[in-house]
């Protein structure tokens, strides 16, 4: 009776709080279909950890992380399932659109300069990169990099690519007008041969690497996992790496992102500030996107509508989709998603690509 009263004792506001965030987590999974694969994880493994006298901290859920996370094997494996998903059809039929996905990586740079007002410079290149809006990328860097941070990297990285349907919009709306939103853009189908499918991925990884070779893990990942699915003879494979691989290393991340999910390590001055900027990195990066299409359209004929600028970001497929979203509440008959989803596309290698450049800077 005496260890009971002594385990319920041992709470201290700091574990409460944190119960209370991985609970809010595990909410915003199931009741607001917030990224569930990886909030519910997430959020149950904080619960886990800010237990005193937990077995889980020092037990499994330290083992994963040290198998998963420290050494960047989960992030990478990830990798595999995101390529396995994506369609570069749209990118290829429309090369130029990898422009608006690399004008969409400024606000890694932008925040990048104001994190190292506050922060090391190490730990401010850790921050930056929560602006690939890129799970992986970020765990990938920050551990690299050797940043302190990981936990609160990861939460902020995560929370606001889930949270980029609220965040994206009023940025894109301020920028343009209803006239800018309203511009068409015909998407002309054209058929992309399977050599070039294939050979996209195998380019992108030797002219990527060769360039920046500390991005070749990042970007060597994604491409294979997209080869799987474009070779043609690995379709029971390219189905596992989408669906069981994808689901089954979301869920260990998730759980062992936790291990720094403590209150010793959250409860900061430094995790808030890291939260702010890695909102700023986001919205930086949307409106860098949306002001560099208003730029093309200065000097082109053929009209650009500037919201697909914004889906340069990562967070594939959400932002391609919410572009179109908003083009259709400004006309019904404005159908733009496969100029989104070819920019989408396009942001994550360039998201990618960006982390291979911060840590060819800093490590």
């Amino acid at each position: 009776m005496d260890i009971l009263y002594k385990n319920l004792l041992a709470f201290s506001w700091q574990d409460i709080v944190m119960i209370s965030i991985g609970c809010l987590l595990v909410f915003l999974a199931i009741r607001k279909n917030m990224e569930p694969s990886l909030l519910l994880p997430m959020g149950f493994g904080t619960i886990l950890v800010n237990i005193p006298f937990s077995d889980a901290l020092s037990g499994p859920i330290a083992e994963l992380y040290n198998a998963g996370i420290a050494n960047e094997l989960f992030p990478l494996l990830l990798f595999i399932g995101i390529g396995a998903m994506i369609d570069f059809g749209p990118l290829l039929t429309n090369p130029k659109l990898m422009l608006f996905g690399a004008a969409a990586q400024f606000g890694i740079f932008f925040t990048l300069c104001m994190a190292s007002v506050f922060f090391p410079t190490i730990d401010a290149a850790s921050i930056a990169i929560i602006g690939a809006a890129d799970g992986p990328t970020s765990i990938a860097v920050a551990n690299t990099l050797g940043s302190k941070y990981v936990g609160a990297i990861t939460v902020a990285a995560y929370s606001y690519m889930a949270l980029v349907p609220i965040i994206q919009p009023p940025v894109i709306k301020y920028l343009t007008t209803r006239k800018e939103r309203m511009i068409r853009m015909p998407y002309e189908q054209k058929s992309v041969s399977r050599l070039t499918r294939i050979l996209f991925p195998i380019i992108i990884t030797i002219v990527a690497s060769a360039v920046i070779p500390q991005a070749t893990a990042l970007i060597g990942f994604l491409m294979f996992g997209n080869l799987i699915r474009e070779c043609g003879v690995l379709d029971s494979l390219s189905e596992t790496a989408q669906k069981v691989l994808a689901n089954l290393i979301t869920i260990f991340l998730g759980i062992s992102v936790a291990y720094n999910m403590t209150s010793e390590q959250f409860l900061k001055l430094d995790t808030l500030l890291i939260l702010g900027l890695g909102l700023i990195a986001f919205i930086v990066d949307t409106a860098g996107g949306v002001l560099f299409a208003k730029l093309i359209n200065l000097v082109s004929k053929k009209k650009i509508n500037p919201m697909i600028g914004a889906a340069g970001i990562s967070a594939f497929p959400m932002s391609g989709r919410i572009v179109h979203k908003m083009a259709l509440e400004e006309d019904p008959q404005n159908f733009l998603l496969m100029h989104s989803i070819g920019v989408n596309v396009s942001g994550q290698i360039a998201s990618v690509i960006a982390g291979g450049i911060i840590l060819n800077l800093f490590s």
